[in-house]
């Protein structure tokens, strides 16, 4: 299992939306976790690779949402 460190609340996030999300990392890889469960949270883990390009993405507003 992979162990993340130095997580980091999103910008977007506000406790009063109720939706934070965080990331880690580790040597190659980022974790993604929802902040309301904390520790306890599953984790996404993608290769850092991957999270670069979905950023690139992101804000290209590739994203219908």
């Amino acid at each position: 299992m992979t162990q993340f460190a130095n997580w980091r609340k999103s910008s977007r996030s506000t406790q009063m939306q109720g939706q934070c999300v965080e990331i880690g990392f580790a040597p190659g890889r980022i974790g993604i976790r929802d902040t309301k469960l904390g520790e306890s949270s599953p984790i996404l883990d993608v290769d850092g690779a991957a999270f670069a390009a979905f950023v690139r993405r992101v804000q290209d507003d590739a994203f219908d949402i």
